[in-house]
């Protein structure tokens, strides 16, 4: 069984919705919230008005905890009382968009926005809410993107029962998987301490130099004092054949709200549509927490192509499947759905391979494996995240000299990403961005919390894993 019951939860998550829309509708439409850098006057503008939920079952799991927010009146006479909702004045709507892109730290859009509307631009709420977006923007500061950590996850265990059952797959699990209930303390612990999601594409793009090079520059994030940009990733998002009935989502869909959101296959052979993984979670998260990403940003997804990506058999060995093609269209269109949604797609090869060690001609036809198969679905990526953390070369910086990189650049390969453990591994080349990442899962915080020497704790900077370690999970995980 899942943890909790999705139609409990689906009833839970309306509820909430309800208590939400009355609420708001008994405030002022607007409130006035002082930045707490500066005091900063800002019209505040509440963005529950509209669900961000969908409205069937893929709203089971669609919020970080289980827990109603405080509410000093009970659901009953709230659902009694609440107030018809009523329109926002253009001049409301305007402000509303705006204080939308400044949560998000996008202040250049939000001033464009409200000094663009050459009807509105002459109210005073408007001028006066560009003039303290202009003061919250030179408040600002840069973070060097040296200083910036990258974290990853592989799917998330929905049903420990499930996955921890003492089979022969239990300690994979064990070892490289986080948890559901793990995974919601790590994002909030990370947003309660002031860390903001940014694109790999934010810390560096390509442009043109004076000479008309191709160069690699580094990007600036400009962020309020105290709050900490950092990268999240997710591992092999395939749903392979061998995680069949193991407490994990079966596929990747997309949603009536247009969001991309999980199936998952119960035991009586039905399926539920909810936040059973990483994506959806998040996605929820940031809906709520708007501040936690910047300017839009959410994480990278990695795909292998050996089996098929999304959850759908897309490989070409299954090419004699009656459902193949029509797998490969809806893969093609939840991948869309994720671009539009701001995530970024990558490749982690085609057959999970060593690219490091494993032959030159299997490397070559792995990687046109990848643009054959994967690309064709996908579109064009240009995000290489390495299988087993495993590099195509020590720590200095790439050069031409190396055939495997210059195989991967030719391949339109710009950004590369080993795992390293370590809080920054940062490389700009003239034309890369390579990165250490940080895995987050049952092996490394059985590390912490087993670390007899404070010096061997690799997590300390994100969360204590004893506060997140799920007690479900067999003790002591296995070594890798």
């Amino acid at each position: 069984m899942l943890p909790i019951d999705p139609k409990e939860r689906y009833e839970r998550r309306r509820r909430r919705q309800k208590i939400r829309r009355a609420v708001v509708a008994a405030e002022s439409i607007a409130i006035v919230a002082v930045l707490a850098a500066g005091g900063i006057f800002i019209g505040r503008y509440f963005m529950n008005g509209r669900d961000s939920g969908q409205d069937t079952l893929a709203t089971a799991q669609s919020t970080p905890s289980d827990t109603a927010p405080e509410v000093s009146v009970t659901e009953s006479s709230q659902e009694s009382s609440a107030p018809e909702e009523t329109a926002l004045s253009p001049a409301d709507e305007l402000l509303a968009r705006a204080e939308r892109l400044a949560l998000g730290y996008d202040y250049d859009g939000a001033i464009s926005l409200l000094t663009g509307d050459s009807q509105l631009s002459g109210d005073p709420r408007i001028q006066e809410a560009a003039a303290g977006y202009e003061a919250a923007k030179a408040a600002l500061v840069r973070t060097p993107i040296t200083q910036i950590t990258h974290v990853f996850f592989h799917s998330l265990v929905v049903d420990n029962k499930k996955a921890f059952d003492g089979d022969d797959d239990e300690g994979g699990y064990n070892q490289v998987m986080t948890t559901v209930s793990e995974f919601e303390k790590i994002i909030q612990t990370l947003y309660d301490k002031g860390y903001v999601l940014v694109r790999l594409h934010d810390m560096a793009y390509e442009t043109t130099d004076e000479n008309g090079n191709t160069v690699m520059k580094a990007g600036d994030i400009m962020l309020p004092p105290g709050k900490t940009p950092f990268v999240m990733s997710q591992d092999d998002l395939c749903y392979y054949a061998y995680m069949t009935g193991d407490g994990f989502a079966s596929r990747m869909v997309v949603g009536e709200d247009g969001k991309p959101t999980c199936e998952m296959v119960l035991d009586d052979g039905s399926t539920v549509t909810g936040a059973y993984d990483l994506v959806p979670i998040l996605e929820n998260f940031i809906q709520e927490h708007p501040d936690f990403s910047y300017k839009g940003a959410r994480a990278v997804l990695a795909f292998t192509g050996y089996q098929g990506i999304l959850g759908y058999r897309t490989a070409a060995n299954y090419a004699d499947s009656p459902t193949y093609e029509q797998d490969r269209q809806e893969a093609a269109r939840v991948a869309q759905c994720l671009k539009d949604n701001g995530w970024e797609l990558a490749s982690h090869s085609w057959g999970h391979l060593n690219l490091g060690t494993v032959e030159w001609d299997r490397f070559k036809t792995d990687t046109d494996k990848w643009e054959s198969e994967v690309d064709s679905l996908i579109g064009p990526t240009d995000i290489i995240l390495y299988p087993f953390g495993a590099d195509i070369g020590d720590w200095h910086p790439y050069t031409t000299e190396n055939p495997r990189f210059d195989y991967l650049y030719a391949a339109g390969f710009r950004y590369f990403c080993n795992v390293d453990s370590n809080q920054y591994w940062v490389q700009l080349g003239d034309t890369f961005l390579r990165q250490g990442r940080r895995n987050l899962d049952g092996y490394r915080m059985w590390k912490d919390i087993t670390a007899e020497d404070p010096s061997h704790r690799k997590l300390d900077d994100l969360f204590r894993a004893e506060d997140v370690f799920d007690p479900d999970r067999p003790t002591p995980v296995p070594e890798m």
